[in-house]
């Protein structure tokens, strides 16, 4: 091919990259030892055509699976069926005892985002590369307004994303509410593409936002059709926890976790909600990290409301001993809110991803039995969360060390982008915790149901996108810094070990990981547009009415005689 692309080689073994400057442009394409290579030249494996047949493997989707071959044309899944006859022009892939699934679909990334004084370490090419070799191949991010203004953020972003390598949607934060930026939410929605809105209850004097603006926001979120959501910690409170800290001499990576424990998250959660419910608008709770909000999320539910609860792979996998290391590096790299939380909360969060029978009524009781040794205790949970986000927003070891004397300087993220599916099957499908379909469901399909855009996305059914990966159940994986994709120079997942490996990642119909190799082409990666009024409003407006007649007001009364 005329077009020369660029091929990202996988890096075993190799020493690891002194830490960047944090303060310096950001790093060239060539920190990710990219190579100038034609797409599909024989020696990378690979191949440019339009024509793909994954042949043989058990194919995947939320509710069902079967043992199938599926075909691909011009990046749309054809057919899915046994013994599909092509044309010598096809590439073909055995995917015989694999499993050939959805493509993963992280609903929540921090890329080339401006925090804390700094901006995160992966720009939109190199985390949508590491996606792409963990097996994600389709994200969305958040926007930040610029100076308040949503056009203004949105068109920023627009040019971040311009080297993007797969395909991503964006959610928009709003910071600040008022006429004008009510405005720009109606062109956000109906213009841009956009179907959800981030309200943060934390941060303050940064992105907090009262209780009086949230409320507005929630209702001009139901009259556009478009998602709430909610960073949910009492920021009030955490700005006093952090003084409390200060003030007893704790100013390391410790200080951040004791300043804002999960009765401040549970709190906030359930003040999220219950506003969400006067209201009557859907709510998704971003990053539940503590037992104390997935119970208010419980109750919720319990009551028929509509919330949708996202957990991040860190807070599943992780707990916050690391905090204590009294090596201030490895500590920091473990600093993100709200904090990652003693273990037990992750073994609760677990057993909230699966199916089962759970007596509702009963549901702060159960949370707890999570706790135990008992995993058939554990298995008492039904699905109250249906989705596993990342909150992937990773700073170096340098920008960390900004807080090195006081831990509220320390920039807020971890990494997770490419480790996610594979830390998810080896947890919980291997452990028999759920199933594939069930896999299928909180990685890829109930993202895209949740944003409207399934089934062009989460499902390999004819018509769909070909964002698709084999998963081979039999290999092995190691995650570290000194092999992972992301610019980052530590892994908070440093050294784990695992079962089932994604192998082939294709996106948009291409063959972008094969051979624990990268092929990849900057600005290949398109924008989708999220459309509103998803399966989550179906019925509000019924509901409304219902409530409407339910009033038995207002009572005519007589004038009272003069």
């Amino acid at each position: 091919m005329a077009n020369r692309q660029p091929k990202i080689h996988h890096r075993h073994n190799t020493a690891r990259s002194p830490p960047l400057n944090p303060l310096s442009s950001p790093p060239h394409l060539t920190d990710l030892r990219i190579q100038s290579h034609s797409f599909g030249d024989s020696d990378c494996g690979m191949s440019s055509s339009s024509k793909l047949l994954i042949r043989g493997g058990t194919v995947v989707n939320a509710h069902h699976q079967e043992v199938a071959d599926v075909y691909v044309e011009d990046g749309i899944v054809v057919s899915v069926k046994p013994n599909i006859q092509v044309h010598d022009d096809a590439t073909v892939i055995d995917a015989t005892g694999k499993y050939v699934m959805p493509g993963g679909i992280d609903p929540h990334t921090h890329l080339a985002m401006e925090f804390m004084g700094t901006v995160t370490v992966d720009d939109f090419f190199s985390g949508q590369a590491a996606a792409l070799a963990g097996g994600t191949t389709m994200h969305i991010d958040f926007v930040i307004p610029v100076n308040g203004s949503l056009t203004a953020g949105f068109e920023a972003y627009k040019i971040k994303a311009k080297d993007s390598c797969m395909d991503y949607g964006l959610h928009m934060a709003i910071t600040k509410l008022d006429e004008s930026v009510a405005r720009d939410m109606e062109v956000m929605v109906e213009e841009r593409g956009i179907n959800s809105f981030k309200f943060f209850l934390a941060y303050k004097d940064a992105f907090m936002i009262s209780d009086e603006l949230f409320l507005r926001g929630l209702k001009k979120c139901k009259s556009l059709g478009a998602l709430a959501m909610v960073h949910a910690e009492n920021g009030d409170a955490v700005a006093e926890g952090q003084k409390r800290m200060m003030e007893l001499g704790i100013t390391g990576p410790e200080g951040h976790a004791l300043s804002r424990p999960p009765e401040l998250e549970g709190e906030a959660t359930g003040r999220a909600i219950r506003l969400a419910s006067f209201v009557n608008t859907p709510l998704y709770v971003v990053h539940v990290m503590s037992i104390d909000a997935l119970d208010e999320i419980a109750k919720a539910k319990r009551s028929g409301q509509r919330v949708i609860g996202e957990p991040v792979i860190s807070g599943l996998m992780l707990d916050d001993s690391k905090l204590w290391d009294p090596d201030f590096t490895t500590a920091s790299m473990y600093v993100m809110s709200p904090p990652i939380r003693k273990s037990g909360h992750n073994r609760a969060l677990q057993a909230a991803l699966t199916t089962g029978v759970l007596q509702l009524h009963q549901a702060k009781f159960l949370l707890f039995t999570a706790l135990l040794d008992d995993t058939q205790e554990s298995r008492l949970h039904c699905a109250l969360l249906e989705l596993v986000g990342t909150d992937h927003c990773t700073f170096n070891s340098t920008q960390k060390a900004f807080g090195i004397d006081d831990f509220r300087k320390i920039p807020n993220g971890v990494n997770g982008i490419e480790e996610r599916m594979h830390l998810l099957w080896d947890s919980m499908v291997e452990s028999g915790m759920i199933s594939v379909t069930d896999y299928v469901r909180i990685t890829s399909t109930e993202c895209a149901r949740i944003f409207n855009i399934y089934p062009r996305k989460g499902a390999i059914l004819a018509g769909s996108d070909a964002d698709i990966i084999v998963l081979n159940p039999n290999s092995t994986f190691e995650l570290s810094a000194t092999s992972h994709h992301s610019r980052s120079d530590t892994n908070v997942y440093e050294g784990r070990k695992g079962k089932g490996k994604v192998e082939v990642t294709i996106a948009g119909g291409r063959v972008v990981w094969q051979h624990g190799e990268l092929n990849v082409v900057p600005g290949s990666g398109r924008y989708i547009e999220m459309p509103p009024f998803g399966h989550l409003f179906d019925g509000i407006d019924k509901a409304d009415t219902s409530y409407l007649s339910s009033l038995n007001a207002p009572v005519k009364r007589g004038k009272a005689a003069t």
